[in-house]
């Protein structure tokens, strides 16, 4: 049977070579016996860029170990860097929340237009999840690919009165039916931002897409900050809490909503540190799994070594794999205290 190699993202964030019997625009899929066409697998697609690459490893961990059958479905990294039409925007000028700001590729966030691109990666077939970096699976992630999404195209956690937005829906996860998004073409939507003519946070938020189109997932498959028995999905989604860096300077930017209806690329970078997260053991299962990915090779203390140098992840990363319970000892305390 004749292979074809298949770029993928190794552990480090360096290109590796997969070898698949066919592919689909990079995307595994397989021949029914049948010999029907081909059937696009299951693919879980983690939207990262280099900053929060030891996350979307992490991540990534958690969604094989957590699943009864972790063969079913397929889970890739895709990073802001490997799309080359960003560096093109670099410093200019894009609408967000009706202000104008500067474009930094180096945002600790400038990963979030990936989370648009698993449809054509998919070649608009098949089903996929998208995640965010800071998402952590602790249930099996095939009950969401068997769902019943009822003609939708997207299921994901709404969250009205967010950032004032009655219409909020949180699409750092979302089960997506690819053929039924062929309008999702990131580098087009991208440039749209530029021109005016697209809103970031409507962009983000999914206002652009038709209401009809869009169903609902329960909070316990985006769990913001919260960790109980029933969570499916952990986000660790307040970013100045992020269990991985506590204590390091930081590194993202925040709009000034009023002050950018008057003056353009209003923004700031705050002062001050990440702060630990205030559930112990939400970092407790973080470092865990880190434990997992360096026991089993998906990470190497070096790899480790190298993101606190770069203020990636906190200094003491090392000391508490050394120290930290197993993930079932993490996950037996949640369920004690429910």
């Amino acid at each position: 049977m004749q292979t074809t190699p298949v770029p993928a993202i190794g552990a480090a964030g360096q290109r590796v070579f997969i070898y698949w019997t066919a592919c689909v625009r990079g995307t595994r899929f397989e021949r029914s016996f049948q010999g029907d066409a081909p059937v696009v697998k299951n693919t879980v697609f983690i939207h990262t860029n280099a900053k929060q690459m030891v996350g979307a490893i992490v991540g990534r961990h958690s969604l094989k170990r957590t699943s009864a059958d972790p063969d079913s479905f397929d889970v890739r990294i895709a990073r802001r860097e490997d799309f080359a039409y960003f560096d093109a925007f670099e410093g200019r000028r894009f609408l967000r929340a009706g202000t104008w700001r500067a474009w930094e590729n180096a945002d600790l966030q400038s990963f979030t237009p990936v989370r648009f691109t698993p449809p054509k990666l998919m070649g608009y077939q098949g089903r996929a999840i998208v995640i965010d970096p800071d998402v952590f699976a602790v249930g099996d992630v095939n009950e969401l690919f068997r769902r019943d999404m009822e003609g939708k195209a997207i299921l994901a956690r709404p969250r009205p009165g967010h950032n004032n937005r009655d219409d909020y829906i949180a699409s750092s996860v979302m089960l997506l039916d690819c053929a039924k998004l062929t309008h999702w073409d990131v580098e087009a939507q991208f440039e749209k931002m530029f021109a005016g003519e697209l809103d970031y946070e409507d962009w983000i938020i999914l206002a652009t897409e038709a209401r009809g189109t869009i169903g609902f997932l329960e909070n316990h498959w985006n769990d913001f900050d919260r960790l109980t028995p029933r969570t499916r999905m952990l986000h660790n989604t307040k970013r100045r809490t992020q269990p991985w860096k506590t204590g390091l300077p930081i590194d993202f930017t925040n709009r000034l909503p009023l002050i950018g209806k008057f003056l353009p690329n209003t923004s700031v970078r705050w002062r001050g540190k990440y702060t630990a997260h205030p559930d112990p053991r939400q970092e407790a299962l973080f470092f865990a799994m880190l434990k997992e990915c360096v026991d089993t090779g998906q990470i190497t203390t070096t790899d480790i070594e190298r993101e606190m140098a770069l203020d990636h992840v906190r200094h003491d990363a090392l000391d508490l794999i050394e120290r930290v319970p197993p993930v079932d000892e993490v996950l037996s305390l949640v369920r004690a205290a429910a």
